[in-house]
């Protein structure tokens, strides 16, 4: 391509709505182009940076059986309301009426139209496995579209779905599907990790995350140094706690008592006011589970509650917060003031159905501080099974860096920023058994499908590759993702041996079967090569006057500082091996 013909719109300044590197990156390279909040158009460059994108993950994804459909992006209410989510997806799912008032959406998933496929179809144990794909516009309604194409209301998705006759084959699929992103993001050249996950809406029992580790990333996962484990915030297990001699320690903290502490009730307040540090603390915290059944978490007060986790432990779709009235109506004090004393015993006669379950963590509380049960009181020298007690004790807290490692407790976790780009479910027979997707088996008996289900972002991955790589000046590429390998920068395209030496080398580039951009546009040298680092190509050769006067031209790579001088009839070979040796 030539430059001169090329529609690259860069631009010398940030765009000033910019609140990611790589919308930042993106816009003045002239990549994309911001139409509406969350909404963008893909220009040349961009369009061939994410074909890129799209095209290594097919291949990888053929590779493991997969094949591909093209789904449509308008979906009928119908299909949404026989597995509920309808009602329970929010606000983030756009929904509309046609001139005949009858009801869509605006997909931003499709396991209901893939299920409604496969249902329609499948009849025998010899169909399965099966794994369908799609390459799609999605659209979510987010209510504050940031960082871009980052998290845009809508994005360029791949996503898939496998069946399976029983769990043994979507577990042996579930490590198929995950070794094949692992070929893909290698393509591609992201550095990542894979990381335990919560299911979120999509639902299912199982699922991890494919994150691009990236300073700038607005997700936080935690990992151990020690072995292979990692987890995102909201998933990340935390060890049980082990204690010695908890009898003597019990024995040597001075019997309860409560203090005055008016006006102060929140943990922060009255951990200042009576100088005892958080870690101290015993946190009562009232909710909802399902609507009917009261439910108090005793939580360490350093600690933050993690309401997935509790979700798990009590097996419930649907949880809230409690209000102040049955807050005091199950706690016999005003909000701020509850403790754990006698709690079982009170909650249950208010309504037999509470529960009251701890984090394992209050299990090392033995000097402990919490609400005295009365208003501007506060009980001290609190002693988890003396004083205090729970039903059970769960793994409820969120974890930290101060946890231990929860597979083979050696180190504390280690906190890192990331971006996720891809996600795997295994999603059990939440779709199929709702949709009725049945196969018969060997004997004639028919059977409900397990399912898989995984996503990767495209678009996201062209913004998590520019978060991972980049300097001051512009976007670094992988070669796997580069719009060009090669740029031409050639200074003075009115000198006629310049513009002889930039067309017979671009000639020869293409030759060779290699990506070429040449700048022969009739502009200063420091307009090219800003605009040759906000590109990003691999691999840049500078054709000067000087140079080419010696048979030489120079050579730069756009993750190095300093260019080297080549001989003129060796730079295809020397660009050749700079790319086969590139890395970001």
């Amino acid at each position: 391509m030539l430059f001169s013909k090329a529609f690259i719109p860069t631009l010398r300044e940030d765009p000033v709505e910019a609140d990611a590197v790589s919308q930042k990156l993106l816009i003045r390279g002239g990549y994309i182009r911001k139409v509406a909040s969350g909404i963008y158009e893909w220009l040349p460059l961009g369009l061939r940076v994410l074909k890129k994108v799209e095209n290594i993950i097919r291949e990888e994804m053929n590779a493991a059986d997969g094949q591909e459909v093209w789904l449509p992006v308008v979906q009928p209410k119908e299909l949404w309301q026989k597995t509920g989510r309808w009602a329970k997806y929010g606000k983030e799912l756009l929904r509309f009426k046609d001139r005949k008032d009858a009801e869509f959406c605006l997909a931003p998933t499709a396991e209901e139209v893939m299920t409604d496929i496969v249902t329609s179809h499948l009849r025998s144990w010899r169909e399965l496995p099966l794994m369908l794909y799609q390459f799609g516009t999605k659209f979510r309604d987010e209510i504050r579209p940031r960082f871009g194409i980052m998290r845009g209301r809508e994005f360029y998705m791949w996503d898939a779905y496998s069946f399976h006759a029983d769990d043994s084959d979507v577990d042996r699929y579930y490590e198929v599907m995950k070794a094949a992103y692992s070929k893909a993001f290698d393509r591609i050249g992201l550095t990542y990790r894979i990381v335990e996950a919560e299911t979120g809406a999509i639902g299912g029992n199982f699922s991890h995350e494919f994150m691009v580790l990236a300073d700038t990333g607005e997700d936080d996962l935690l990992f151990c140094n020690s072995c292979s484990y990692a987890a995102n915030l909201e998933r990340a297990e935390c060890a049980p706690l082990e204690i010695a001699n908890r009898k003597s320690q019990i024995a040597n903290s001075p019997l309860s008592q409560d203090v005055h502490t008016p006006g102060a009730y929140s943990v922060d307040d009255v951990s200042k006011m009576l100088k005892i540090d958080k870690k101290q603390f015993v946190k009562t915290m009232f909710y909802w589970a399902d609507n009917d059944q009261p439910v108090i978490c005793l939580v360490r007060g350093d600690h933050a509650l993690n309401e997935a986790k509790l979700k798990r432990v009590l097996g419930c779709e649907d949880l809230r917060l409690m209000d102040e009235k049955g807050y005091e109506t199950l706690c016999g004090a005003p909000v701020g003031f509850c403790g754990p004393q006698d709690l079982i015993k009170r909650a249950k006669q208010s309504n037999p159905k509470a529960r009251v379950i701890g984090d394992w963590m209050i299990s090392g509380i033995t000097d402990g501080v919490s609400g005295a049960n009365r208003k501007d009181y506060h009980s001290v020298h609190l002693a988890f099974k003396r004083d205090f007690d729970a039903e059970g004790l769960f793994d409820l807290h969120t974890a930290t860096t101060e946890d231990v490692c929860p597979r083979c407790k050696k180190s504390q976790l280690v906190a890192q920023k990331g971006i996720e780009v891809g996600h795997v479910f295994k999603l059990g027979t939440k779709y199929s058994k709702t949709m009725n997707t049945v196969y018969v088996d060997q004997n004639g008996k028919e059977h409900v499908c397990v399912m898989g289900t995984y996503g990767i972002g495209v678009s996201r991955i062209v913004a998590a590759s520019c978060e991972q790589n980049h300097d001051e000046k512009g976007i670094i590429w992988p070669r796997g993702i580069c719009p060009y390998e090669v740029e031409i920068v050639a200074l003075d395209m009115h000198d006629e041996r310049t513009s002889r030496v930039a067309h017979g080398l671009y000639q020869d580039f293409k030759s060779q079967g290699l990506e070429v951009i040449l700048d022969d546009r009739d502009a200063h040298a420091g307009v090219k090569f800003n605009d040759a680092d906000l590109i990003g190509a691999p691999v840049r050769v500078i054709l000067g006057n000087r140079n080419l006067a010696k048979g030489q031209v120079e050579i730069k790579l756009r993750n190095q500082k300093t260019p080297k001088l080549v001989a003129l009839d060796q730079a295809v070979v020397s660009v050749k091996l700079e790319l086969a040796n590139f890395a970001v």
